[in-house]
């Protein structure tokens, strides 16, 4: 038990490390609002303060008591949710160790942006993709690895399923 989690830990806080660690290179580095291209026609910097959730979704304009509740409801969503995947992360039993890391990586996740949310107001996202002039939400690393331990928990819940509802061999 004990080694699980410590590689729930370990997991859990270097990725909202590695997504704090990144914003901080963001904020020093680039200039709010500039496109910097890093693989042109595909990858660009673009640092924006984003008041909304993942991937800027109910992004919010202005401020006002409309705004903060919406920040607060944010703040109170990620501490709810780091609660419960590590309850989720501790129930796994030792052979889940795919879910186990998809949970430390949306709690990872989690966490990175609502350190942004408590110390910022806002969340620092910097990374842009597109295909030419097809733009995705610009997002940050924290939203990246929220992504992949989601498909990761989906992945395993499939391959999971799929094992289970196969016959068992004849004797």
């Amino acid at each position: 038990m004990r080694a699980r989690v410590l590689v729930f830990l370990a997991i859990f806080i270097t990725s909202a490390g590695f997504d704090q660690a990144s914003k901080e290179w963001a904020r020093d580095t680039l200039t709010p609002h500039v496109v910097t291209p890093v693989v042109d026609g595909y990858w660009d910097w673009q640092l924006e303060e984003n008041p909304g959730a993942a991937f800027s979704v109910l992004a919010t304009t202005g401020s006002g008591s409309g705004a903060t509740a919406l920040h607060v409801g944010f703040g109170v969503i990620a501490a709810v949710a780091l609660i419960a995947l590590g309850i989720a992360a501790a129930r796994t039993r030792p052979d889940q160790g795919v879910r186990r890391t998809a949970f430390a990586l949306i709690a990872g996740g989690a966490l990175g942006n609502l350190i942004d949310r408590v110390a910022n107001g806002d969340v620092t996202d910097f990374v842009r993709w597109h295909v030419h002039s097809h733009i995705w939400p610009i997002f940050n690393v924290a939203d990246a690895v929220l992504v992949i331990g989601v498909a990761l928990l989906l992945g395993d819940e499939v391959f999971t399923r799929r094992k289970n509802s196969r016959p068992a061999p004849a004797a």
